[in-house]
């Protein structure tokens, strides 16, 4: 069992290296290209997006709640 478990270590120890150096020359090439900017830019609108959502949706959940607890307390 215990050489089943390094052996597994060790493949994806050795997966995620390249992965991860793909990943870097990717990077790379958007940098030198000047794209980069573009993902950047995406990223940032779809994380605003989120924020935006969640935050207005926690304002109609606070605002159920208060109308919920305003019904049960006058009974």
């Amino acid at each position: 069992m215990n050489k089943l478990k390094q052996t597994f270590l060790l493949f994806f120890g050795l997966l995620s290296t390249n992965i991860a150096f793909a990943q870097a020359e990717m990077a790379d090439s958007f940098r030198a290209d000047g794209k980069i900017y573009v993902v950047v830019a995406i990223i940032l609108i779809i994380l605003l997006g989120v924020f935006l959502y969640l935050f207005f949706l926690d304002k109609k959940v606070r605002k159920l709640e208060d109308q919920f607890n305003e019904r049960h307390q006058t009974k």
